[in-house]
């Protein structure tokens, strides 16, 4: 890979985000297949953003879903960053100009309390190290028009990450069976997504032993206070502007992301 074709790539998805127009997908830039290639771009723009005065707030991770990952014929989860300014509290309204072409996706959240900085974490030291538990929903958007994407434009994009909204009241993790807790989604109070814990690699702590091990790898280790989002417990939906989209998740409560009319 250039550094001129990572570059351009970068520069594209990055005035997308900033004018609220969406662009040309970047695989083409890039080389066939090449995830660290897509990893450099949104590298370029994390580094851009917090060049910027953005701070890092948490990480998301992706592709969560064995279906979805074939569909894109990946293996593996992928990871965005999160920034402070991507956090919606819960039910306050989000303005049209925030995003593109949003779409909602329910999962649970879980915040540190430790860091987990370590090459050779473990599942122990990721249970260790979470300090509560949250249900979130992820407002994942792409900068990608028509949300024509591969598996490099998702990863450049960060992931395809928008915004996010955690509920108010945070769980300890011990006594949650996360594995097998049920999550329904509703838009306008009508169901529109329904799921489990296991639809997340299994259980959402494997995700996240699957980002705390990634990102110790990358340099960009999880640190205490940070928010995860572990992945989509059911299929995410398009969001129609000015509605309400509630997501309850079994043993964590609800959360709400509100979208406004005009």
């Amino acid at each position: 890979m250039s550094e001129h074709s990572i570059r351009t790539a970068a520069d594209r998805l990055f005035e997308a985000l900033g004018s609220g127009t969406p662009c040309d997908p970047v695989r083409e830039l890039l080389p066939d297949g090449d995830l660290a290639a897509a990893y450099a771009v949104q590298e370029t723009n994390t580094r851009r953003g917090l060049a910027r005065g953005r701070a890092l707030s948490g990480r998301k991770i992706g592709l969560t879903s064995k279906a979805v990952q074939a569909q894109l014929g990946v293996g593996q989860p992928d990871y965005g960053m999160l920034f402070a300014d991507m956090a919606v509290p819960d039910g306050v309204e989000i303005a049209r100009d925030r995003l593109i072409q949003p779409k909602a996706e329910a999962e649970v959240a879980f915040v540190l309390g430790r860091d987990l900085d370590g090459e050779h974490v473990t599942a122990a030291d990721v249970i260790r190290a979470v300090d509560c538990v949250l249900p979130a929903i992820e407002i994942v958007d792409s900068r990608v028009a028509g949300w024509n994407i591969r598996i490099l434009d998702t990863i450049a994009d960060n992931a395809s990450s928008g915004l996010y909204v955690l509920g108010n009241e945070p769980k300890p993790l011990a006594g949650l069976d996360l594995r097998l807790c049920g999550m329904v989604m509703e838009m306008g109070g009508e169901p529109v997504s329904t799921g489990a814990g296991l639809a997340c690699l299994g259980h959402p702590l494997n995700a996240v032993l699957w980002l705390a091990q990634t990102m110790a790898r990358v340099g960009r280790p999880l640190k205490a206070g940070d928010t995860v989002l572990s992945g989509a417990l059911g299929p995410m939906v398009p969001v129609a502007w000015g509605s309400v989209v509630e997501a309850r998740v079994e043993g964590l409560g609800s959360v709400r992301a509100a979208f406004a009319r005009e």
